[in-house]
């Protein structure tokens, strides 16, 4: 049993549940989302183009066909969370746990995709 590749994939399918969830939120509930942004400080014309940048992120992370972008998205998906924590701690609204949660599961994917890459360099050299 390969408890890394576990730990990696719940990590993988809960981080991409939560953006994946956001990024139809943004598409499907736009004034509502615009509120939320307006309540954070966060200018509402990003909305569109974040959500795009998520779908893209999620594809980027599963499909694993280019580890550049797949990198890329894990670090836009961290500095996500890290504005989503950082907006809703300075207002005091309560929800800075979900973007605290999704930025755990964001580097305990990413930790672990990183050491199943050097898993499978060790099995490919022995």
């Amino acid at each position: 049993m390969n408890v890394p590749k576990i730990i990696h994939w719940i990590a993988t399918f809960v981080m991409c549940g939560m953006f994946a969830f956001s990024a139809w939120m943004y598409f499907t509930k736009y004034e509502m989302v615009q509120g939320f942004y307006d309540h954070l400080g966060f200018p509402g014309w990003m909305i569109y183009p974040l959500a795009t940048a998520k779908v893209l992120g999620i594809i980027a992370i599963l499909t694993s066909k280019v580890k550049v972008l797949k990198e890329w998205a894990y670090a836009g998906f961290f500095f996500d969370g890290v504005m989503a924590f950082s907006g809703h701690y300075m207002v005091g609204d309560g929800v800075a746990s979900m973007a605290l949660f999704a930025i755990v599961m964001t580097i305990g994917s990413r930790i672990m995709w990183e050491l199943l890459e050097r898993q499978k360099k060790m099995e490919v050299a022995v």
